[in-house]
Order: structure tokens, then C-alpha cells, then sequence
């Protein structure tokens, strides 16, 4: 006979969570958008978690965990490994509950996230290169100091604390068939589907992972926990190596499925998120609604997809935007040789005005090895409305008789 393995939490213990975040959580809305309603072919809201305190979700979790920790505990205080949401969700947990939080980040974290821990309450301490590095030294200040470890996804209380907002989901929107969530260690979905499945078998819970980043889909898919060499990828709230396994129990009986989203829709996402919805999303943020508009869900009807958190580093918007534009078709390189005499350049860019195409960077080179004497090599990168519009101008260039590459 089979050994029945039991829950770590139950709708019990999410409920009891929601009860104990009461002024420490807010309550996020669902945005219902038409547009990407009609893109995706169904009825489609966003859960912006993206406007909860701190930025993300996180602090859902972690404030149910230190919400749980009895006197004695507190006087030691927490700690806890992260170079991003976590780190700013135990920060602002502690504080609210007045005990101190230490926060250990690897020596190359974003300046911002310090402050904006620092800023929380808590103490930052730079440890290592990598998130490894910074979890063991957060371990060794755990058992020197006696501070409670909250982990960023594979503890049941924090699992608890992020299924709350299922419970806002069923009564805010009822009416849903299908919730779509980001998927990295796998606490977010776990206590998501835990309480779906308990109010509501009958709505679907999917998770989303990025493509560079697939260790709970691969788990998922093969029935067992699995752990990957690497996870590279811009989504990186959701770049997890080692996922939980408390997250996988509850994922594998709970969630429907988990798919995968390349890198080039996470970033035209954001980049559509921020145009048409005026909503700021950090990369695992985007990755459900990702998930949604390339055809990855099932049409089940009314769909809320997770945003989980908003805390997009400033460093790093703008290579999300270009590798959106191009993605969209909306920033394109072109290449042509020209005859190296006075006006062609003119021309060539004049052809490229009158398709109403905006020219954002020029390179005219004269000589090089691949540049035959008496031509010029121009290289231009133009934004264009689409696709098909950068396709009508290249098609119009060439009729004027230039030669055009387009990379």
C-alpha cells in the first residue's frame, strides 16, 4: 500500500493566516483589462500583488511566519538569505511585529534592494558572490545567535501566508475558472492551490516557470523533486535551482500543470504591461500573464493570472524594454552599403522618414573588411509601429534599389 503523505498546511491554517495579516498585508485588487481579454480570447484579470506592501507578495509569507513565533522566539529575532523580495517582505514583517531581522545578501546585490531593506528595519550583511554564499552565512549567524531562519518559499507557515491570496482571489472573483501563478521555489502556487482546491476543485491552478529557469516543471512533470545545474533567467524573483520540497508535495497533488514561457515574451510582456495597462512588473511579475497571451493556458473561461511583485531594478528596465521592442518587431537593426558620395545617406534616410519610421541610432563607416572601396556601410536601428510595418518599409527600401539586411 501507497504511504499517504500528509499536508504541511491545510485551508486551516491559510485562513488563520489571513486572520493574522490583517493590517499587515493589504488586500490587493484584480485589474480586469479588455485588451488583453481580447487577445488572449477570454476574460482575463490580473491579481496585483505588484501594489502590496514592499513591492511583492512576499510579505505575505513571511509576516504569517513571524507572526507564529512565540515570545522567546522573538527575542532572538529572525534572519533569513535574499537579494530581493524576501528580503524586504521579512524586513517589513519584523518591524510591524518589533523584533529585529537581519538580512544576509550577496556582496553584489543591487544597491537599492540594500537600502530598501535597510529602510524596512532590518540589518544587511554582504555576504559572498552568490545567493549560496549568502544562505550559509545566514546559516552560521542563525545557529550562533539562536534567530529564527525564515526561508523564502519551503516553510509552512510562509506557504501559508502566500495562500491568502487565493482566498482573496475566490471572493473577489468568484466568477474564476483558471489562476495562473509564477513558479519559483514553488510556496507562492503551493498555497494558492492548496486553498483552491479545497474551496473550489473545480478551478484550474496553473504554474508558470521561465524557460532558463525549469527546475518545478521538470519536478512536476516527472513526478519527483529535481534540482537544476543552473537557472538563468530575467525573471529572476523566479530563478530557483533547488526547489522546495515541501512546494513540490502540495504541487504535484494540487496544480494542474506547469508550463514554460521563453525569455523574449517574459520581456515583451513587461513592455506591453507598462504600454497598454500602465502596470510596472518585474519579470516573474509578467510571467503569468506571459504565459496567457502565447497561448500556454487553456481557454476554461474568466482567468486571473498572479502579478507577483513590481520591483523591476532601474539598471535593467531599459534592456527589458529593447529586448521587448525587438521582440514586438518594433525595434529593428538594418544594414545597406551605400555609394560613398555627398547626399545618398540623405536619401537613404529620407526613404525611412517618409514610411514614418523613427531613426534612434546611425552608424556610417567608410572602411572595414568587408567594405569595398568607394561604398559607405550604414548601419540604423529604427522603431517602427509592428512587425509588419518594419516588413513594408525593408520591402519598400528594396524596390528603391538598396540592399538591405535586417538583424
Amino acid at each position: 500500500m501507497a504511504r499517504i503523505v500528509k499536508d504541511v498546511i491545510s485551508l486551516k491554517d491559510i485562513e488563520a493566516a489571513a486572520k493574522r495579516l490583517k493590517g499587515v498585508v493589504h488586500e490587493t485588487p484584480i485589474e480586469r483589462s479588455s485588451t488583453f481579454s481580447r487577445m488572449a480570447g477570454y476574460e482575463v484579470g490580473l491579481k496585483l500583488e505588484n501594489m502590496q506592501r514592499t513591492g511583492s507578495f512576499k510579505v505575505r509569507g513571511s509576516g504569517n511566519c513571524i507572526g507564529l513565533l512565540s515570545d522567546e522566539k522573538r527575542s532572538h529575532g529572525v534572519i533569513a538569505a535574499s537579494a530581493g523580495n524576501h528580503a524586504q517582505g521579512v524586513a517589513l514583517a519584523a518591524t510591524a511585529a518589533g523584533i529585529k531581522s537581519t538580512i544576509v545578501m550577496p556582496e553584489g546585490a543591487p544597491l537599492a534592494k540594500i537600502e530598501a531593506t535597510e529602510n524596512y528595519g532590518a540589518k544587511v550583511v554582504l555576504k559572498g558572490a552568490t545567493y549560496d554564499d549568502a544562505y550559509a552565512e545566514a546559516v552560521r549567524i542563525q545557529e550562533e545567535t539562536g534567530a529564527t531562519f525564515v526561508h523564502a518559499y519551503d516553510d509552512p507557515a510562509v506557504i501559508a501566508g502566500q495562500g491568502t491570496i487565493a482566498l482573496e482571489i475566490l471572493k473577489q472573483a468568484p466568477d474564476t475558472k483558471t489562476i495562473v501563478v509564477p513558479v519559483g521555489g514553488g510556496g507562492l502556487i503551493a498555497g494558492i492551490a492548496t486553498a483552491v482546491k479545497a474551496i473550489n476543485p473545480k478551478v484550474k491552478v496553473y504554474g508558470v516557470q521561465a524557460s532558463g529557469a525549469p527546475a518545478m516543471y521538470l519536478a512536476k512533470h516527472a513526478e519527483k523533486w529535481v534540482e537544476t545545474p543552473e537557472a538563468n533567467t530575467i525573471a529572476d524573483g523566479i530563478a530557483v535551482k533547488k526547489p522546495g520540497k515541501n512546494t513540490f508535495n502540495l504541487i504535484n497533488k494540487y496544480v494542474d500543470d506547469i508550463v514554460l514561457v521563453k525569455e523574449g515574451d517574459i520581456a515583451e510582456t513587461i513592455l506591453l504591461m507598462m504600454e497598454r495597462a500602465k502596470i510596472v512588473a518585474e519579470g516573474a511579475g509578467a510571467i503569468s500573464l506571459a504565459a496567457i497571451l502565447t497561448g500556454g493556458i487553456p481557454n476554461f473561461g474568466n482567468t486571473v493570472g498572479v502579478v507577483s511583485g513590481g520591483n523591476i531594478d532601474v539598471n535593467v528596465v531599459s534592456r527589458i524594454i529593447e529586448s521587448g521592442l525587438v521582440k514586438s518587431g518594433r525595434r529593428v537593426k538594418l544594414v545597406t552599403y551605400l555609394v560613398d558620395k555627398p547626399g545618398e545617406l540623405q536619401r537613404f534616410i529620407a526613404s525611412i522618414a517618409r514610411n514614418r519610421a523613427n531613426i534612434v541610432f546611425v552608424h556610417h563607416e567608410h572602411a572595414g573588411r568587408n567594405i569595398n572601396i568607394g561604398q559607405t556601410m550604414v548601419e540604423m536601428d529604427i522603431d517602427t509601429k509592428d512587425s509588419a510595418h518594419a516588413e513594408l518599409i525593408v520591402a519598400e527600401l528594396r524596390r528603391e534599389g538598396y540592399t538591405v539586411e535586417v538583424h
